[in-house]
């Protein structure tokens, strides 16, 4: 025997059908607690009571909704129980409904459900909230994940206006202490695998280990198309932030792209002291970037530049990086709109929508900003402009300590058994724990750079907190400009960080190297690729590892062989760019202060394959710096623009 039992003057449904009234009457709901959420949840009770109810007071219609609520219960349990349909439906359990009278203390007993007899017959699977296929009404709750409980390619593209609602109530799950999102089944991960991935949303955020973007917005893999480098920032047209997102919305189909950065950003806050030191050197050469931290912060100075001329010369230093957090979010939309044609065209044509965002690490809390203030502008313009790149070359806390690359690489390898093995123990963030992070800073104990493929949640592969890993990401995990963002990134955190290990991480079913190792093969017929947008200079780039692993092979491999080899061989193409062109990370590495190594996530089993370090690391870390890999891009695709008798450089000397 079952027994559903309600009670007269339930504060819960009376609570709930008051929120019903007054979001019908206003036309707006919203959800700034778990105790609202609760009452959303009972909003379908309330509407059936006013249905059946529509000419009496609120009182009145909560009473009724008591009663109405009760027989939902149990329709619930027969919807998706099968075991309890099946004990019911053979006579060995009876589920009947109550109400017990606060007034008299007597129990009310009112039966079966009157639904009972159809919903015997019915054949639902699991319910909504394990499924993440039924979602809420406006916006609250899980994203509808497709027939295969995640987002694969047989599911239709969400319009930007839905993800944007989904990310929404995906980080108020998350800043409320009540995340919906389970970890990926076998049966999830081969759906990503066989049928591919399909994103709603492209996030541009920052490397920062406190905000690990797929943990913030409560999401399951497949869901976001994650790029992460320090100050999430584009620098360069050509380089794999735009080719990545080109890739993201023209390829699979999304049609939101969130820049988002975060309060209290090292990068950001680098930028500006960079920028006042600099303040004073009008009329003197500018010193050069003696490295591509130098340059990253650099580049970023104009952003705390713009933000000073907003404030005003007497805004202190706090106030300046603060708006700078701003105003690098919509430099970074604007660079996007300005430099990339592909993606303005779908922005212009209403099939791409740019947004900003700010995360407070104080709260766990997204600040949505919406469009940049210049996109109209941006749009009506027909000039093309010439990117940057063309221009010019060249929970841890700081209070752990460092920690050695061994025991760094021991926790990235217990967390990720724990992964695959369902037995996940990284919970849930507290509001003491943001404040640490907040006021002691960040320490993470391994940098990782890995594909922004949405199918590899890299805090998730490996049950790491916030503060634990600080996140690189791009499509195929690799490294183009030497003065590029991820290298520049990495030695923020190496030498500012103190982090100790290093991780290249690729992984199967690399959708960038499948585009590469396709563009090898019709080079080879005399298909000469044209090079037109940020995405084909990163697939031509990645072209030349896509030929070594088929020289490797032989005559006879097959093209998945071929993908499957240049995967590992990119991993370590990656380790090998690294050392060659950082300085910096070369010395760490010689010296035995850090630790690089290469690992491929198998999405179809969730296990990482650790493979050690570069062949080639002895050999370059007792060489010097080589020519840069885009220096020699151009060098193959124009070679007019590139003498290498007569300068060092592929631009004009006076942009040096």
């Amino acid at each position: 025997m079952i027994l559903v039992l309600g009670h007269t003057n339930c504060g819960a449904v009376y609570g709930a059908t008051n929120a019903y009234l007054a979001a019908k009457k206003s036309g707006t709901a919203s959800v700034e607690s778990a105790l609202e959420g609760l009452l959303l949840d009972l909003a379908p009770v309330a509407e059936k009571a006013v249905a059946e109810m529509p000419h009496q007071n609120a009182d009145d219609i909560a009473a009724y909704a008591v009663r109405v609520n009760v027989f939902h219960t149990i329709d619930f349990l027969l919807k998706y129980s099968a075991g309890l349909r099946e004990k019911v439906k053979s006579g060995q359990v009876e589920i009947q409904g109550g109400i017990y009278h606060l007034e008299s203390g007597k129990v009310e007993f009112m039966g079966c459900s009157p639904q009972q007899s159809a919903l015997l017959s019915t054949n639902l699977g699991l319910p909504p909230s394990m499924t993440r296929e039924g979602g809420r009404t406006s916006g609250y709750g899980p994203a509808t994940q497709g027939e295969h409980g995640v987002r694969t390619t047989v599911d239709s593209a969400v319009p930007a206006e839905e993800a944007l609602k989904i990310l929404k109530a995906g980080n108020e799950r998350f800043a409320v202490g009540e995340p919906l999102a389970k970890h990926a089944s076998l049966k999830m991960r081969e759906a990503l695998v066989s049928h591919g991935q399909a994103p709603h949303t492209a996030i541009l955020g920052c490397a920062d280990s406190r905000v690990p973007v797929d943990t913030v917005f409560d999401t399951m893999p497949g869901d976001l198309f994650v790029l992460r480098n320090a100050g999430n920032t584009c620098t360069h047209a050509e380089g794999s932030m735009v080719g990545s997102l080109e890739f993201c919305c023209g390829k699979l189909g999304s049609k939101l792209i969130l820049v988002m950065g975060h309060t209290k950003c090292g990068a950001i806050a680098g930028a500006t002291a960079t920028y006042l030191a600099n303040k004073g050197a009008e009329g003197k050469a500018m010193k050069s970037a003696g490295s591509a931290l130098e340059g990253l912060l650099v580049g970023l100075s104009g952003v705390a530049k713009q933000a000073e001329e907003e404030l005003g010369p007497v805004a202190d230093q706090d106030e300046l990086v603060s708006l700078s957090v701003r105003v690098n979010v919509f430099s970074s939309i604007d660079f996007l709109l300005k430099y990339s044609p592909s993606l303005k065209e779908l922005v212009k044509n209403g099939n791409l929508e740019i947004q900003g965002g700010i995360y407070h690490l104080e709260t766990g809390r997204v600040e949505f900003l919406g469009r940049s203030p210049r996109q109209a502008e941006l749009l009506r313009s027909d000039t093309a402009s010439v990117p940057p790149s063309l221009q010019a070359l060249p929970i841890r806390t700081t209070t752990d300590g460092p920690l050695p690359s061994k025991e760094a690489l021991k926790l990235l390898k217990e967390g990720n058994a724990r992964f695959t093995s369902g037995a996940a123990i990284s919970g849930k963030i507290t509001p003491g724990m943001r404040k640490a992070l907040v006021n002691e800073g960040q320490a993470p104990h391994t940098a990782i750079i890995g594909c922004a493929d949405s199918r590899a949640p890299l805090e998730t592969v490996f049950d790491a907190m916030p503060g634990d890993i600080f996140v690189l990401r791009n499509a195929s995990n690799t490294c183009t400009h030497a003065e590029g963002s991820m290298v520049g990134s990495l030695e923020f955190c190496l030498g500012a960080l103190k982090t100790k290990m290093v991780l290249v991480l690729g992984h199967t079913a690399c959708g960038a190297i499948k585009g590469a190792t396709s563009t090898y093969l019709q080079s080879k017929t005399g298909n000469k690729p044209q090079v037109t947008k940020a995405l084909d200079a990163l697939l031509v780039g990645l072209s030349d590892v896509a030929k070594k692993a088929s020289q490797e092979l032989g005559p006879n491999a097959t093209e998945q062989q071929i993908v499957d080899r240049t995967i590992k061989l990119n991993v370590f193409h990656t380790i090998d760019c690294l050392l060659q062109y950082s300085p910096l990370i070369r010395e760490k590495v010689a010296a035995g202060e850090v630790e690089i190594q290469g690992g491929i996530y198998d999405l179809e089993t969730g296990h990482v394959e650790f493979l050690g370090q570069s062949p080639a690391q002895d050999m370059l870390t007792k060489s010097g710096a080589r020519l840069p890999f885009y220096q020699r891009l151009i060098r193959c695709l124009c070679p007019k623009q590139f003498n290498s008798k007569h300068r060092t450089s592929p631009f004009p000397q006076q942009h040096k």
